[in-house]
């Protein structure tokens, strides 16, 4: 792999290593500060959520030019991804193991790949410059796209576990649902950027600049959340199922975006190239984000994000050789 890729790699898990620390030296304050059960990892976490993903989702979804967005290679990634996001929460639905949002926190673990952190540097190095402008097409859409699906799932699910119950309030259930789907840090400012975009203004410079200013802080805060959590929460009692969602993350999903590029849409082999080593891609700590957000699965996800981190190490070389013994690179 590119040195300049596992340099990347390096810096994710020193990030990591230190929010470990100061998680475990509980320089923050300890699990049940204020008395109130919560946690300075809990804290972290909601201010990403309330403050610097929804700037970062407005501004992306702002400026998005839809009219020039080669759809063939969005297709490409996001049916296969979406589709085996979708698969992945029905089985576990299905199974009924686990709190109510659990299938939507490990759908997510196991389809939400890395793709600023490491995903940035990977298709600089290995493609280049076009290589990377593709990328950065599809990043675009990434967070849009699967958080806001998971949100109405997840939403949904929670809305069916209270009509259980209070079975006499299903209005007031499906209304309730509507509005925590829509007033959501993650919805609604992508609603609102959409709106933005529509109108064909340009966001004002004080504006953008602040919002770019906001949805910078989204990855150094994430990736020592991610050790903070790991501090707090510890490593999960069953590895069966983190080793399942990275199964699938590193190695399935990838498998059906380069299946379903080759032999169903014909993509370019440099489009194609992109997007398989982007659907390969270790989970990303927005997943972590959301398991926080509705208090599930913190541990296991946590854990799926750095173990997934070090096996994409040895999976990309793989995914690699197998595309240059396609032909696509």
């Amino acid at each position: 792999m590119n040195e300049g890729v596992l340099a990347k790699l390096l810096a994710i898990m020193v990030a990591v290593g230190i929010g470990w620390l100061v998680g475990r030296m509980r320089w923050l304050g300890e699990a049940d500060a204020g008395g109130t059960g919560g946690d300075p990892a809990r804290v972290l976490s909601n201010a990403a959520f309330y403050i610097f993903v929804p700037a970062l989702m407005f501004r992306t979804t702002a400026r998005i030019d839809f009219q020039h967005l080669p759809w063939a290679t969005l297709l490409g990634f996001f049916l296969p991804v979406v589709l085996g996001m979708l698969a992945c929460y029905g089985w576990l639905r299905w199974r009924g193991q686990g709190a109510v949002a659990s299938p939507s926190v490990r759908a997510i673990t196991a389809s939400f790949g890395n793709t600023l952190q490491v995903g940035v540097p990977l298709a600089a190095a290995v493609f280049g410059e076009q290589g990377l402008a593709i990328h950065i097409t599809v990043v675009s859409l990434h967070a849009l796209t699967l958080l806001s699906v998971l949100t109405l799932l997840v939403e949904l699910d929670l809305a069916r576990a209270a009509h259980a119950h209070n079975p006499k309030g299903l209005r007031a259930t499906m209304l309730a649902t509507a509005r925590n789907t829509v007033i959501h840090p993650v919805v609604l400012p992508v609603l609102a950027g959409l709106l933005w975009n529509a109108t064909g203004w340009r966001l004002p410079q004080a504006l953008d600049e602040m919002l770019q200013m906001l949805g910078t802080a989204v990855v150094p805060l994430c990736l020592t959340l991610i050790g903070m959590s790991l501090a707090y929460y510890g490593w999960p009692a069953r590895w069966r199922s983190v080793l399942g969602l990275l199964a699938w993350k590193l190695l399935v999903l990838p498998g059906l975006v380069l299946g379903l590029g080759l032999w169903v849409l014909d993509l370019p082999a440099l489009p194609l190239a992109v997007i398989v080593m982007m659907a390969a891609l270790p989970p990303g700590s927005n997943a972590l984000i959301f398991a926080q957000r509705y208090r599930c699965e913190e541990a296991e996800t946590t854990a799926a994000v750095v173990l997934g981190t070090l096996l994409f190490a040895f999976s990309a070389p793989l995914w690699l050789t197998g595309l240059v013994r396609l032909g696509l690179l």
